[in-house]
């Protein structure tokens, strides 16, 4: 299997490259070749391995067609290491949950850091140890986050051989138990910064060192936000998953709600609809920051600046530049690497929004691919979150309580609607207390987490000061 870049570089890449590299060097984003098509035969049989043999053994057999420069039995091994009770609290991995007629929440919060990004860091944190193993190499990982991200790749990456992290967040931005998840830690490989700005611009950082070639190269610096597709990659196993234990036969067709910020999540559901997964809609759950809504129902992708980037209840999808949605309209547009690079690449920077609203493949967004969209608000979400709890005894997170209201939306009679759960409550629990006037429970090993000593330094929203400091921790 081979990778190219959304902006047209085709010159082949190899799974373990790319997994190092985070951006292409012509500042598109790496997709492989093609999408492995499955057929119904290993479709039924990966529904076998599955309930027969659990989550990791699925995991290898998905990952096994986009990774063949690791060897197959070294793989499965870290396929094993990755997903188990230990780590994820349930022998199922990513249980279903059913909540009403036709809608069920998969629980994809039982990791270390109570939030989906740990299904893909974890497995992220024994890939990169062991290709850098392998190649007697370091790695500076240099990442931006709204919440989760960063938790879930600096507990993927404490005390990892050849590793250190540098995680941008907004400062303030965050909720007090996601600062805390982060600030706490006190590993000797792990950096935090709090960025003057919101998640955009410490994206925006990220992207502009990745886009520096002679710095990236000399430092070694990789990613662990979605736009590194080994990522995105192992979130596609769950969308299997979620699909083997909501059905009886490969007969039937799924739908599924994401939350969605930086369209990483449902982006992995796209590529497991495009393998062959029979997917009927992924719905895209938008909050007050809308930029996704907006365009599955105008074809107007346009980006919000910082002063006009909401600051709401669910946080981590308090985004306006949805960096993953380049690799689907590159998909959208025939895989013309020109035309993406035209629209994310000259567009963007300099009227800030493109229109494809008049372009044949807009209509194909729902028609071939699916997508449709919606959007939530903070009382939508204080409602849902109050209604899940008294009418099923369910408290569910703001980001999950965007998906439902969505969901709920978009149902269609005999297919099962399986929203993607983003975090347990308890990471939001002042909005949690708002609705339902409940405390959410509290993992005894995060009790007074908030008032722990906290090791994170603040910084301007400078490409520039980012680059100096990561110098100076490497010297």
């Amino acid at each position: 299997m081979n990778y190219i870049s959304t902006r047209g570089d085709q010159s082949p890449k190899r799974f373990c490259d790319i997994l190092l590299e985070g951006l292409a060097p012509d500042g598109g984003l790496y997709l492989p070749d093609h999408y492995p098509e499955v057929d119904a035969a290993t479709l039924s049989r990966w529904r076998d391995v599955y309930h027969q043999q659990g989550y990791a053994e699925l995991a290898f057999e998905v990952l096994s067609l986009y990774i063949d420069d690791i060897p197959p039995a070294d793989l499965k091994v870290l396929c094993a290491k990755t997903y188990t009770v230990e780590v994820f609290g349930t022998g199922e991995i990513v249980p279903l949950r059913h909540l009403e007629n036709g809608i069920w929440l998969e629980a994809l919060s039982n990791g270390p850091t109570l939030a989906f990004k740990d299904m893909a860091m974890q497995l992220l944190g024994n890939l990169f140890e062991y290709e850098l193993a392998r190649r007697g190499e370091e790695l500076n990982i240099l990442g931006a986050t709204s919440g989760d991200t960063g938790s879930a790749a600096e507990y993927a990456m404490r005390g990892k051989k050849g590793v250190r992290v540098f995680m941008t967040s907004p400062q303030g931005r965050m909720s007090p138990f996601q600062q805390a998840q982060m600030f706490s830690l006190m590993d000797d490989n792990i950096f935090n910064i709090a960025v003057d700005g919101v998640f955009d611009d410490c994206q925006d950082m990220v992207k502009a060192v990745s886009n520096d070639l002679e710095f990236k190269r000399r430092y070694k610096i990789g990613t662990v936000n979605s736009i590194n597709w080994a990522r995105l990659l192992a979130q596609v196993v769950y969308y299997f998953a979620g699909y083997f234990q909501a059905t009886q036969s490969n007969a039937e067709k799924v739908s599924f709600t994401v939350p969605s910020g930086n369209f990483g999540n449902v982006c992995a559901g796209h590529v497991a609809r495009m393998m062959g997964l029979p997917v009927a809609h992924l719905v895209v759950a938008t909050n007050e920051n809308d930029v996704l809504d907006e365009f599955f129902k105008t074809g107007v992708y346009r980006v919000r600046a910082s002063a006009d980037t909401h600051e709401t209840s669910s946080p981590s999808m308090d985004i306006s530049k949805a960096s993953n949605f380049e690799r689907f309209v590159f998909d959208l547009l025939g895989r013309d690497g020109a035309r993406t690079k035209a629209l994310f690449g000259e567009a963007l920077s300099r009227v800030g929004f493109f229109d494809l609203e008049a372009h044949p493949a807009f209509s194909q967004a729902a028609s071939r691919y699916g997508f449709v969209s919606g959007k939530s608000t903070h009382a939508d979400r204080l409602s849902t979150i109050k209604d899940t709890w008294e009418r099923h005894g369910m408290m569910i997170d703001t980001h999950t309580a965007d998906g439902v209201k969505v969901a709920r939306e978009h149902l269609q009679t005999g297919v099962p609607m399986i929203v993607l759960e983003t975090a347990l409550p308890i990471k939001f629990a002042a909005t949690i207390v708002e609705a339902t006037g409940q405390q959410p429970d509290r993992p005894a090993k995060f009790i007074g987490i908030e008032d722990r000593s906290k090791r994170v330094m603040s910084m301007a929203a400078d490409a520039q000061a980012i680059k100096t400091y990561i110098a100076d921790k490497c010297s």
